[in-house]
């Protein structure tokens, strides 16, 4: 029987889901300092609370992992239909396949649906979709990273430029991707409310990146 491409499409959306929900912070706390990395710092289970509370060399691990989620979700459109990278209706597939692995980071259903805000996994899907952008998008991310050390606000600056690029820099006039880039920007810096309120106070923690993290007891 000849599956057909809305079945397809559900079929690797929930895929896409899942790969989204792989808790990969929760399982490296738990594995390797046998706590719950959402009992700690911020209570998320993304990228910046673990370069808080694990430290660099953990943070990176999770980010990297985070990012591929994103970046292989986005992918499985290669199985859907027989279309061209890069042509408007391949794009809107890798956009809807990707935003399901975001939302299955956000809620993942394997912890209780308590996850991260989702940046690393977006980054992935934008890998995937749009790579000048996300080179664009990680130059300003690390500029700001190295210079500021707050991840926080790096993630939220090198969400704004996604739209920015995609509009200004590489002059790409696809009219999803461009609301895909201003909905990005808007829903990173939404969920960074609190991270933007400790900015201000000056309470925001820094990430520990060229000094050895010590682990708190």
């Amino acid at each position: 029987m000849e599956v057909t491409e809305l079945t397809k499409v559900i079929l690797f959306g929930i895929l896409a889901y899942l790969v989204g929900s792989v808790p990969t912070a929760v399982i490296v706390s738990r594995g390797f300092f046998g706590i719950d990395i959402r009992d700690h710092g911020s209570g998320n289970s993304g990228a910046t609370n673990t370069f808080r509370v694990l430290g660099k060399k953990f943070g990176i691990i999770v980010m990297v992992i985070d990012v591929i989620k994103g970046f292989t979700a986005a992918n499985f459109a290669f199985f859907i239909g027989n279309y061209f990278y890069g042509e408007e209706r391949f794009v809107n597939l890798q956009l809807l396949l990707g935003l399901s692995a975001v939302i299955g980071h956000v809620f993942p259903i394997y912890v209780g649906f308590k996850g991260g805000k989702g940046v690393a996994t977006l980054f992935g899907m934008i890998l995937a979709v749009n790579l000048p952008a996300a080179a664009v998008c990680v130059i300003f991310f690390l500029i700001i990273l190295f210079t500021t050390r707050f991840v926080s606000l790096s993630s939220m600056m090198a969400a704004v430029m996604l739209p920015v690029s995609i509009l200004f820099i590489f002059h790409n006039h696809e009219k999803w991707l461009i609301v895909f880039g201003i909905a990005i920007a808007i829903m990173v810096i939404l969920t960074h409310r609190k991270n933007i309120v400790r900015l201000f106070d000056g309470n925001e923690n820094k990430a520990n990146i060229l000094k050895k993290h010590r682990r708190q007891n």
